[in-house]
């Protein structure tokens, strides 16, 4: 995607004013829809900027025991797991005439910060699912870089191959499996905070800048600090290198069904895939002798129908988050 500059000009303004000098309700065309954010739990982390878990790795066995023979004692085993929260962040500036002459101020204004909070929104599902935090430090760890490696267990192949595959995610959410975080120290205000910096100095390059040319106008922060916590790793499963095109190694029903029955699963499971996914899964649909599947009534999420498989739903990503682009995994 193109990179945007990062002022309004007078151009961008006249296009958000309608004809009859009203104010022009812009369309969202960048809206993608994420529905990660809103299924999975926020909690405080245990820890200021990490979050510190306990996953049991091996348990007493006993000892079966003869008549005045003794049995040795034993002890359970531990790992401890970090996981790491990222703090996205970005500003918007805005020319203060630019603002001043919009037919309603305000809301030109809250156009703007619609438009960042969607864009942060975009950028924190996508790392959600690919953010590594082994290779950029400074991001949340996500799905994918947990599910990176076939185990034919909770990891299973469709034998896609190359850069243009895909997967399915399954996560079953909840406090004692799979979660997000933020800071412990830090406000309860989930997802995306808006602060409204006021009228401000603003120079042709930067804030405030003396040596530079400066006007007059808004400022507006925009931040969102989060983490992802797998506590019990049976609670996530990925079935990966699906083709995006083609007849061959295309997402196949049985793997999927294979993948949860070797997860816990429960009523916080979600099934999670794009549209080049679901439409496999609705062309399947259509065979009414197929008992995996059952649709429901339109709900919320921009009207669609819901679509559950073996009871589970299924939750549609926008290709732009969840990639049709994918590197194949071994």
């Amino acid at each position: 995607m193109a990179t945007l500059v990062s002022k309004y000009s007078l151009i961008e303004q006249a296009k958000r004013i309608n004809p009859d000098g009203t104010q022009a309700v812009i369309a969202e065309i960048l809206n993608y829809e994420n529905p990660m954010l809103l299924d999975a739990p926020w909690l405080a982390s245990n820890d200021i900027w990490t979050n510190k878990s306990l996953r049991r790795a091996s348990l007493p066995t006993g000892s079966w025991r003869k008549m005045n023979g003794g049995v040795a004692t034993e002890v359970s085993r531990t790992t401890e797991i970090m996981d790491v929260i990222g703090m996205l962040e970005t500003y918007c500036e805005t020319d203060k005439e630019y603002i001043d002459n919009q037919p309603d101020a305000k809301q030109a204004r809250m156009d703007e910060a619609r438009a960042f909070i969607e864009g942060l929104g975009q950028t924190l599902g996508s790392a959600m699912l690919y953010g590594n935090a082994l290779t950029t430090p400074e991001k949340m760890h996500g799905l994918a870089p947990r599910l990176a490696t076939i185990d034919s267990q909770y990891i299973i192949g469709q034998s896609g191959t190359g850069s243009d595959v895909t997967s399915i995610y399954i996560v079953t959410w909840g406090r004692s499996s799979v979660h997000l975080i933020y800071p412990k120290n830090g406000d309860a205000q989930l997802g995306i905070k808006h602060k409204d910096l006021g009228e401000v100095t603003i120079s042709s390059s930067t804030t405030a800048v003396a040596s530079a040319a400066q006007y007059q106008g808004y400022r507006d922060h925009f931040q969102v600090k989060c983490g992802l916590v797998v506590k019990d790793p049976r609670c996530m499963g990925r079935l990966a290198n699906i083709e995006t095109s083609g007849a061959s190694n295309l997402f196949d029903e049985d793997n999927l069904i294979k993948i949860l029955n070797r997860m816990k699963t429960n009523e916080g499971t979600r099934i999670y895939c794009n549209d080049t996914v679901l439409s496999q899964m609705q062309i399947k649909l259509k065979d009414k002798n197929n008992v995996n599947y059952s649709s429901g009534q339109g709900n919320g999420l921009s009207g669609e129908v819901p679509i559950y498989f073996q009871g589970i739903p299924v939750r549609k990503i926008a290709r732009e988050i969840l990639l049709n682009t994918e590197d194949a995994i071994s």
